[in-house]
């Protein structure tokens, strides 16, 4: 086939963006983040849903990959805009959370070489008074690591999304160029049923 290059290419992709997201998945569930969340479980069908049309030679599922790809890319660029905190966004709001709970990122507690302290709240407070958590020591930050993860499902995406458009126009052609032979066809458009020309000449006898 003519585009099993890009046709192999695409299915690593993914494979590999299946993969990147199940990652992604795992980290905003621990930090409660509703939307990503979300976002996340419908770019996993998606993806799944491409991958099976890439397998499959379906064109069309692959356009709806491919869609979604483009989708995808302006979400992750939302994401980076959050958390750098870009035209009046904060990465300290609930948006992300729905306001349905306080939590953030799990990076925000969790990152590399971040020491997590509980400060027990001062004053005569009652014992279920929440302490004061203090994050030290983080060698990254965690909008940094969140940044860098939105940006490395941006590039994947535009390289997905390239060798997708690569793939539906080669399976495109190739389908025109079948059926204008007559591929899909079981029977001829013009079927004549002609008798040999010395049967014709021959006379009857009586």
């Amino acid at each position: 086939m003519g585009c099993c290059s890009g046709r192999c290419t695409l299915i690593f992709l993914c494979t590999f963006q299946l993969m990147v997201a199940l990652e992604r998945q795992v980290f905003d569930f621990l930090g409660y983040q509703w939307a990503p969340i979300l976002a996340n479980f419908f770019h996993i069908l998606v993806v799944i849903l491409g991958l099976f049309g890439t397998i499959q030679y379906r064109p069309r599922y692959i356009v709806v990959y491919t869609v979604w790809t483009a989708l995808w890319v302006a979400w992750n660029v939302f994401i980076i805009c959050f958390y750098l905190e870009v035209g009046g966004l904060s990465k300290d709001s609930d948006l992300l959370t729905f306001n349905i709970s306080a939590h953030h990122s799990w990076w925000s507690e969790h990152g590399p070489g971040c020491v997590r302290r509980e400060i027990p709240a001062s004053g005569n407070r009652s014992a279920d008074a929440q302490s004061y958590i203090s994050i030290m020591g983080c060698l990254l930050e965690y909008q940094y690591i969140e940044v860098l993860h939105s940006g490395f499902q941006i590039l994947i995406s535009l390289l997905g999304f390239i060798y997708a458009c690569y793939v539906i126009s080669v399976i495109t052609e190739e389908e025109d160029s079948f059926d204008f032979i007559g591929g899909f066809e079981p029977f001829p458009l013009y079927h004549v049923n002609e008798k040999p020309s010395h049967l014709l000449l021959k006379p009857v006898h009586q």
